[in-house]
């Protein structure tokens, strides 16, 4: 049994109702609700009393709290993901919702995989209201030549030319003691295992052969052909494709200063594209959708947002990227979460 399943199962099934409801009102007003209004909309007959007891134990378990002098409640984080992981009763897009994901999305025809990615996350965005993000490895050209050519004695400029005749240089550094011929001697290998493929395939092949011990060229030329394609294949940031749609959403319906101070606070954790990347790693690493909220990740823990997330894959079921919303912890997670899902499996649906 998981362990959030687990904890939901140490509570009475009066205890679940009641912390069900206060999230429910939470999520629909973000008001706090009082032990006489539960007592209205619960399906059990239970006294306000009696209700106030139950909420003094999910209180006491971390579950609720009483904002400032506030009779009623609302849930903590830990009750809010308590609720999405075992409380929630997750609906269905309507007709109408899936035709417009598939309308937007399953014809690719003349686009670019990056336009698709792009109106993927402008269609989620206005489907759901909050912001949309697409995390995807970049859509590297295949690579037709590469050469090296010496600066001085620990530099060498690496010249990159691809099949669409792009050319591209970087800087790297040298092992010390590397005899001139290495260089000539990297080009050449690596003009024979790369052409037609990918930063990524040729890093992959190339670091294959020569763990395999089938490539005879010395030690030092290895390194160099090995620092010049992690060169290439750049760091986390420069190897993932950030597109982020509908800010604006995240300004509607705002009342008060700690909400334009919330949002202020998102925008510039959005603007932080290393920790968002990082978060939205995660989610590459499981199936199905990912969520995460508030103070659970460090990105959103001024912020108090949430993150729901799906994978999208490739011809070889290889994960290529995530997609999903940015929002307030108050989102329609019922609403949202399949309409990520559906989201996602049709961009996959794409790809293969």
């Amino acid at each position: 049994m998981s362990e959030p399943q687990s904890e939901i199962k140490k509570l009475s099934e009066r205890s679940r109702e009641i912390l069900r409801q206060i999230v429910d009102s939470y999520l629909a007003t973000g008001e706090p609700v009082g032990s006489r209004n539960l007592s209205r909309v619960l399906p059990m007959a239970l006294s306000p009393a009696s209700i106030r007891n139950v909420m003094s134990d999910l209180e006491h378990a971390g579950l609720i709290f009483a904002p400032h002098t506030s009779a009623g409640r609302l849930p903590t984080q830990s009750g809010l993901r308590m609720f999405v992981d075992g409380l929630l009763e997750v609906g269905d897009l309507s007709t109408e919702e899936r035709r417009k994901i598939e309308a937007q999305i399953a014809v690719r025809r003349t686009k670019s995989l990056d336009q698709v990615l792009t109106e993927a996350g402008e269609m989620i965005s206005g489907l759901s209201h909050c912001a949309g993000v697409v995390l995807a490895e970049k859509q590297t050209a295949r690579l037709k030549h590469i050469d090296f050519v010496p600066l001085e004695p620990t530099k060498a400029l690496v010249v990159l030319v691809d099949e669409d005749q792009n050319v591209e240089n970087r800087l790297i550094g040298l092992p010390a003691g590397l005899p001139p011929s290495a260089l000539t001697e990297a080009a050449n290998y690596l003009n024979a295992h790369i052409r037609g493929l990918t930063i990524a395939e040729a890093r992959q092949a190339v670091e294959v052969e020569l763990g395999q011990a089938k490539a005879e060229l010395d030690k030092l030329t290895q390194k160099v052909i090995k620092a010049g394609l992690a060169e290439w294949s750049g760091s986390l940031d420069d190897r993932k494709s950030l597109i982020v749609r509908g800010q604006a959403n995240l300004l509607k319906d705002l009342t008060a200063i700690e909400d334009l101070e919330r949002i202020r606070q998102l925008f510039d954790d959005l603007e932080s594209k290393r920790d968002l990347v990082q978060i939205l790693g995660l989610a590459e690493q499981g199936e199905g959708v990912r969520i995460f909220i508030g103070s659970e990740n460090k990105l959103f823990s001024l912020s108090g947002s949430s993150l729901i997330v799906a994978p999208f894959h490739d011809e070889e079921r290889k994960v290529v990227g995530v997609l999903g919303v940015i929002g307030p912890t108050r989102l329609n997670y019922a609403r949202i979460i399949p309409m990520v899902d559906y989201t996602a499996r049709l961009v996959s649906r794409v790809l293969t």
